[in-house]
This record gives structure tokens, C-alpha cells and sequence, in this order.
């Protein structure tokens, strides 16, 4: 029992942390994949009402699945896995157009540098930021009009202050990564993008997708977490 529990656990886990307008079902498309090719799998249900307890129930999630782990966030959620990355379980970062915000930083500041065009089809009411319909072709405007009706259908309004909000811990600085930019992203800019991954010295892809890949490229996403995996593994196996 105990070689076929370690052969199971030979590989590392792979923990996702969404971003705003969505859930842990954005990663439908990758998780059984990588299911299939032996990894543990789980993605972190956070409710989106304060960065602090985000970060937190990633730590919890964490123990749910074997280590080591690799935390994948997208878009906010590169914000959850920096933070949560500093964790001894996580050996890798792995940030889907996201952002990742050093100590000194808000996932705001960094957003206001860099403007898109999402953020004039918003609304704030009882106190958190919604989507408004028209502003799902800024989201995720490459995928088929019935999978863009269904995004917006099922998008999750975070806390209006959550982007001011700050948790310490930059795991970046101290953890190997790797970054996926969407060079069509009309939510988190391309160059934000760019200047971010270049800052970490992160191992970086470029796809023409919107701020959506692991929904409109989900096979290159898969190749990209495969790589990262592989790589955790290797340093485990020679640590």
C-alpha cells in the first residue's frame, strides 16, 4: 500500500486560486487532465470578501491535497498565491494573467498603472464590484457567445475594497514560476503582464488569448503547469 501511495503522491499537487468574476470551476478545462496524469487536484473556493481570508483558506486547501504543491493563480489570484506561496508546502508559482504585487504594492496600484478596458463596464452595489453584461466581451471575449453568456451568468462580485486590501508575503522572491501572458487581455494589460513576469524571472509563455486562456487554451495552460510540475518534482528528487 505504501509504494502505490507514494507512486500517487510522486507528483506534485496542484492547488488553483481563481480571480474575481469567477470560481474554482474556471479551471474545468484543466483539471481532468492533470487529474489523469496523477496529480492531486484541487481548487481553493474563497468568497472574495477580504484578501486576508482568501490567503487563508489557501493555506487551508493546502492541507487537503499531498505535498509539495503548486499554488496556480489567475488574474487576482496570482495576488492569493503570492501571498499564500510563502507557505513551506508550495514549490512553484505558476500566474495566469495575473498580477503579483511586491510588499509595497496593491493588486489596485499595480491595475492603475496600467488601465483596461473592463473597468468601465463595472458597477458597485451592495458594496461589491459586478460585472456588467457588456463587459463580459472584455473578460473573455475569444470564447463562443453561449460560454461568454455562461461566464457572466455565473461571474462572483468581490468586496469592493478587495483590491486595496494587502496580506504580506512576496513568495515570488523565493519560489521558482512560471507566467502565462494574454497578450489580447482587455482586464489585466499585457505589459502589466510582461513587467511583472520579467520582475519575478518567471519562465514566461505568450498566447493570444483574452484574460481567460485556461477557458479559450486550456491545452497550453495544461503544458504549462505540466512544466512547472516536473521541474518541483525534479528539485524534490535531488533536494
Amino acid at each position: 500500500m505504501d509504494s502505490k501511495r507514494n507512486s500517487v503522491q510522486a507528483k506534485p499537487s496542484i492547488v488553483f486560486c481563481h480571480g474575481i468574476w469567477a470560481d474554482g470551476s474556471c479551471f474545468s478545462k484543466l483539471i481532468p487532465t492533470l487529474q489523469a496524469e496523477g496529480h492531486q487536484v484541487i481548487a481553493v473556493q474563497y468568497g472574495l470578501d477580504s484578501q486576508a481570508a482568501d490567503v487563508a483558506a489557501t493555506k487551508r486547501t493546502l492541507g487537503r491535497v499531498s505535498s509539495p504543491a503548486i499554488l496556480v493563480g489567475h488574474s487576482y489570484g496570482g495576488a492569493v498565491i503570492s501571498a499564500a506561496g510563502t507557505d513551506d508546502r508550495v514549490v512553484g508559482l505558476v500566474y495566469i494573467a495575473a498580477v503579483a504585487p511586491d510588499a509595497h504594492e496593491t493588486v489596485q496600484s499595480q491595475l492603475d498603472k496600467y488601465p483596461t478596458p473592463i473597468f468601465g463596464h463595472i458597477k458597485v452595489a451592495d458594496g461589491r464590484v459586478w460585472m456588467l453584461p457588456e463587459g463580459v466581451k472584455d473578460f473573455a471575449g475569444d470564447l463562443p457567445e453561449q460560454e461568454q453568456k455562461i461566464v457572466w451568468a455565473t461571474h462572483f462580485a468581490p468586496d469592493a475594497d478587495l483590491f486595496n486590501q494587502k496580506v504580506d508575503g512576496t513568495a515570488w522572491k523565493s519560489k521558482p514560476s512560471w507566467s502565462i501572458v494574454a497578450t489580447e487581455d482587455r482586464t489585466v494589460h499585457p505589459d502589466l503582464e510582461r513587467f511583472l513576469a520579467k520582475r519575478m524571472g518567471a519562465t514566461t509563455v505568450e498566447v493570444k488569448s483574452s484574460h481567460v486562456p485556461m477557458l479559450s487554451q486550456p491545452q497550453l495552460v495544461i503544458d504549462v503547469i505540466r512544466k512547472a510540475a516536473k521541474a518541483a518534482q525534479g528539485a524534490t528528487a535531488t533536494a
